[in-house]
């Protein structure tokens, strides 16, 4: 893997000019890659990850000591975090992906046009892809593993804070590529915390074709701002949960309980619980008591406030938290329609859930909710690309063009059209 053993002074610029166009020479003979050669480089390394399992905790143990000496959150520091469960899904997902169908070179239903023209779309890879994320080490795998499958040559920056941790996993996909014996440079690391290696990332339209940023608001919205290269992102994970009139009281409370608490730093979590104020007075005590053992501060609007005493005032700059943490707007809303405007008003588009018994609603909810993943009688917390049986993700993207919701191996493609003729003239 080019760029692993990159020194901290050499120029950021130069490092990043290099490996585009290693990355861009791989990306044609990466588009060719039969099916057998990426699953067998996707097998290799969920082995070389399994094997190398006490390495990568003594390199994440390092991580985790230097950022707890510095000012980093809980939310980051739960990111950044692996133990033995994480390193097994990582290796997990990477054998889900080998498993799924190769979308590369597939075509579409063939039309025939009143010319004679045979029109098809063949599924292509996107080319080169650029991952700029913070924390999650898991990010590197799940990253490499996704655009290997879907035939793309990748760049990935993580966060300084994760140096070691992605290092460590950089050197098992190394190992796997080798096994497969596909192209050394089809992943690669860039192997320094400068970070004018970003601003070099964004600017090099030569090489990459798409940028995906992972990690807080700052990061998102300074590649969406400075970047040359197409991003697809998403800002926030301002997540709600709606509590209908018709809906089942242990469902919801368990829903929201589960919501909030599953993760706090998961983008998914929990962040404003909207209750029908038919049910508020008899179901908000309840769900305030099922969060108590958790820790969670509850913090709520006036009429909230008025059933449940002691509850911290919600203000209006708690509506648009989102807080990756263990605190939880509430509010009381008098129906679906004005649960679904403060949803609007406030909302990141990324995942909202309603909890109900009655249909009608549930598809209003479904149909006029505007984000990315809308739920019904589950928790926000399933907004993940393994619980949607891709694998992994390499993000959940909030944009409305080219792929939106989790982004796994097919929404790292697009499509060419692939037009066949007999001699065929315009007339």
């Amino acid at each position: 893997m080019s760029g692993e053993m990159v020194g901290q002074n050499t120029n950021p610029a130069h490092i990043v000019q290099q490996m585009g166009k290693q990355a861009r020479q791989c990306a044609a003979e990466l588009a060719l890659a039969s099916s057998a050669d990426k699953n067998n480089a996707l097998l290799a390394i969920a082995d070389a990850i399994d094997h190398a399992a006490p390495s990568l905790l003594e390199a994440n143990k390092r991580d985790l000591t230097a950022a707890k000496s510095g000012a980093i959150s809980d939310a980051l520091l739960d990111r950044l975090e692996l133990n033995d469960q994480r390193i097994a899904s990582m290796s997990k997902g990477l054998r889900d992906i080998a498993s799924q169908a190769d979308p590369i070179g597939s075509l579409s239903e063939m039309t025939i046009q009143p010319s004679g023209l045979e029109i098809s779309r063949m599924r292509v890879p996107l080319g080169v892809i650029g991952v700029i994320y913070e924390s999650r080490p898991n990010v590197t795998a799940d990253a490499a593993g996704l655009c290997l499958k879907s035939g793309n040559a990748v760049m990935l920056r993580g966060g300084s804070e994760a140096f070691e941790s992605n290092q460590a996993i950089a050197r098992c996909i190394s190992d796997g590529l080798k096994v497969a014996g596909l192209p050394e440079h089809a992943v690669q690391l860039v192997a320094t915390t400068n970070r004018e290696a970003v601003g070099a990332m964004l600017s090099l339209e030569e090489s990459i074709d798409v940028i995906i940023p992972r990690g807080g608001r700052g990061l998102i919205e300074r590649i969406s701002k400075d970047a040359k290269v197409p991003v697809i992102k998403h800002l926030d994970g301002l997540c709600h949960l709606y509590i209908d009139a018709d809906a089942d009281e242990g469902m919801a409370i368990s829903i929201a309980v589960n919501s909030k608490t599953y993760r706090y730093g998961i983008c998914g979590a929990l962040e404003t619980l909207l209750v029908s104020k038919s049910v508020a007075a008899t179901l908000l005590p309840k769900i305030a008591e099922a969060f108590t053992p958790f820790g969670v501060e509850l913090r709520g609007c006036d009429e909230t406030q008025q059933i449940v005493p002691g509850m911290v005032a919600a203000t209006e700059e708690d509506w648009s938290t989102e807080y990756l943490a263990p605190i939880l707007s509430v509010k009381v809303v008098d129906d679906i329609e004005q649960a679904m405007g403060h949803i609007a008003h406030y909302g990141s588009g990324h995942t909202d859930a309603i909890v109900t018994n009655n249909i009608q609603r549930a598809r209003q909810f479904q149909r006029q909710v505007d984000s990315s993943s809308v739920m019904v009688n589950a928790a926000t917390c399933f907004a993940d690309g393994a619980q949607y049986g891709l694998g992994a993700e390499i993000g959940i993207s909030t944009n409305k063009m080219h792929v939106r919701g989790p982004v796994g191996v097919v929404g790292l493609t697009t499509e060419k059209y692939i037009v066949n003729g007999q001699g065929t003239i315009r007339e």
